[in-house]
């Protein structure tokens, strides 16, 4: 079938990517990069905008950031010999080397450390789970469930980096330790991207008659995982019963379903970025249960959207179907909506997943992007994409955040490759300046809104895209920088 023959290549990137950066600080101090001070990198030797984009005239907003790409511009020249020669192997194998290592470390820490708890502490060095003292600490307890997080994360990771030994032996662990007969109350959206999601890719990992990474099967394995992938499904169900709109509770918890005092306000990304999953497992399963209630979340999101701009909000309320939180953009709150939208046509082949996303990106275009029409050429600031009022349009911020770097690589996937260049040298211009992307960027005031970096894998999948679908050393260049700025600012003894 279509979806199987691709099931990796996207979830895997997903996937693999979010439990790389989860785990490369061992894990970061206080799970963030504190942007406080200016960080001791050297100018970078060129201007950051795409290869071959012209710089355009003046210097307002945030075109000139570009331009400077975080330090003083120069010639055009030095840029070609830093950017556009050859990226030697010998270079990219130390770096692949250097990447392992990282996750290596990463991974060995927690488990020496922090297993069998959720997750690594970096500064105490020992295991944390939920927070059982203060339930309203949802940064917490909307990810961590007591049900060795980390471990799971890892699966797929350990099968693309080749190490079937310890993927084997991790896959037992599981197995043999793991439940999700808990009293945790968790995010849905969470859960479902970090730990349904992870068992599924590992399930097809070893099940893949091809196995492209290696020999990841495993003796007697009897879809054990895919057995707790169902039962993980099955207690995450109840957030879609009584619902007057079928979009789903945001919070169930493992044992005994949606809490009384339940939050009737959800994201419109934690809403509908269920379908890949839910949609894999059905598949699996030959139960069409899962992927009927997330379609039908997302049809209900969809149903929702303004009828002058075509725009969702950020914030519904799930009983009425009023937006709470009028905001449209491509940051926290929708960012995954548009993306879950795309790459579910991508697996499964269902048109009306194409024909929702060509909609809402022809209104993306029409109503949040800003700058000059066309990319590499004429007057004005390179294309930016805002955050706006779903219902006018007009503007209501000066702020983007960095869940926005994954649009390029969604932009490459449609085949919008031109625009995707433009707007990835906008993100890589700010990580050069401050070694990391701050959590909220000023686009206007060119400064941090909220300066700390959670370790977030939206821009490394973007850089991942461009390189494979241009072929550029450029996005070489750029993985090696982000690599590195990883390794020095993030990493905790």
């Amino acid at each position: 079938m279509q979806w199987r023959s691709v099931v990796l290549g996207l979830l895997l990137l997903r996937l693999a990517l979010q439990a790389l950066l989860a785990l490369l600080p061992a894990l970061a101090p206080g799970l963030c990069l504190r942007l406080r001070f200016s960080f001791p990198f050297p100018p970078p030797p060129a201007a950051l905008g795409p290869p071959g984009a012209a710089a355009g005239p003046g210097s307002s907003h945030w075109g000139s950031l570009v331009r400077r790409g975080g330090g003083g511009a120069v010639g055009g020249d030095e840029y070609e010999r830093r950017y556009s020669g050859a990226f030697p192997q010998q270079l990219r194998a130390r770096l692949r080397d250097a990447a392992r290592g990282m996750f290596v470390f990463g991974y060995d820490s927690y488990m020496r450390h922090a297993f069998p708890r959720d997750e690594l502490d970096p500064l105490h060095c020992r295991g944390r789970g939920p927070d059982r003292h203060d339930p309203s600490n949802l940064n917490i307890n909307d990810v961590l469930g007591n049900y060795s997080l980390t471990l799971i994360d890892a699966l797929d990771t350990l099968a693309v980096m080749g190490n079937s030994s310890e993927f084997q032996k991790a896959v037992k662990l599981v197995i043999d330790t793991v439940s999700f007969d808990k009293d945790s109350t968790v995010q849905v959206f969470e859960a479902t991207i970090r730990v349904l999601g992870s068992l599924l890719s590992a399930h097809i990992i070893i099940t893949d008659s091809k196995q492209p990474f290696g020999d990841m099967t495993i003796k007697d394995y009897d879809n054990e995982l895919l057995h707790m992938a169902h039962d993980l499904a099955v207690r995450l169900l109840p957030a879609f019963e009584n619902t007057k709109t079928g979009i789903p509770y945001p919070r169930v918890n493992l044992k005994t379903g949606v809490p009384p005092d339940s939050n009737n306000e959800t994201c419109t990304a934690g809403a509908g970025s269920l379908l890949v999953e839910f949609g894999i497992l059905s598949r699996l399963l030959g139960d069409s249960t899962f992927e009927w209630v997330a379609r039908r979340a997302v049809k209900a999101l969809w149903s929702l959207r303004s009828n002058n701009t075509g725009l969702l909000g950020n914030v519904v309320n799930i009983q009425t179907g009023h937006w709470v939180g009028k905001q449209s953009g491509l940051g926290a709150g929708s960012d995954s909506f548009y993306e879950y939208l795309l790459k579910s046509y991508i697996l499964f082949g269902e048109k009306e997943d194409l024909e929702m996303f060509n909609d809402a990106y022809r209104n993306i275009q029409n109503h949040l992007r800003r700058g000059r029409e066309a990319c590499n050429e004429g007057e004005g600031d390179p294309p930016l994409y805002v955050n706006v009022n779903m219902f006018t349009g007009q503007l209501m911020n000066t702020w983007i955040d960095s869940l926005q770097a994954f649009f390029p690589g969604l932009q490459v996937l449609i085949g919008d490759v031109e625009d995707a260049i433009c707007l990835h040298a906008f993100y890589y211009a700010i990580w050069k300046r401050y070694g990391a992307l701050p959590e909220r960027y000023n686009w206007q005031l060119q400064a941090p809104d909220v300066p700390f970096y959670p370790l977030r894998p939206e821009l490394v999948e973007s850089t991942y895209l461009l390189y494979q679908a241009t072929k550029n050393p450029f996005y070489l260049h750029v993985g090696m920088d982000i690599l590195q700025s990883l390794e020095k600012y993030t990493k905790a003894k």
